[in-house]
């Protein structure tokens, strides 16, 4: 395990979990934006619940790294579905939101698959 990918790593881990509380807290910064995209708020449960799940499992994977490499995987899942969910809605002035997230979740997988 290289520095880099540690720090990449740790730094998702904290980023996506902050998105998840944000989400779980219910911050109206968050969950305005999902309302307005037609998510059902029957579903944020749910998606707090898979983000702080894979940032969980960004952390494990320092330590099993097929954990860290599913994690990885499920968490650019999400957040491509997430990219594809503000497409849809036109909100193309926020797509870069979802982005923020999925970039370091990619350098994360990437950086561990080198490692």
């Amino acid at each position: 395990m290289s520095i880099a990918h540690l720090i990449v790593t740790v730094f998702a881990a904290l980023w996506i979990g902050f998105s998840a509380y944000s989400v779980l807290s219910k911050a109206a910064w968050v969950t305005d934006p999902l309302a307005s995209y037609g998510v059902p708020q029957s579903w944020w449960l749910w998606l707090g619940l898979a983000k702080a799940t894979g940032a969980l499992g960004l952390l494990v994977g320092l330590f099993v790294p097929p954990i860290g490499i599913a994690a990885a995987i499920a968490l650019i899942l999400y957040f491509t579905g997430a990219v594809i969910t503000v497409l849809r809605a036109r909100s193309y002035s926020t797509v870069v939101y979802p982005v923020l997230y999925l970039v370091p979740a990619a350098a994360a997988l990437t950086l561990g698959a080198l490692a």
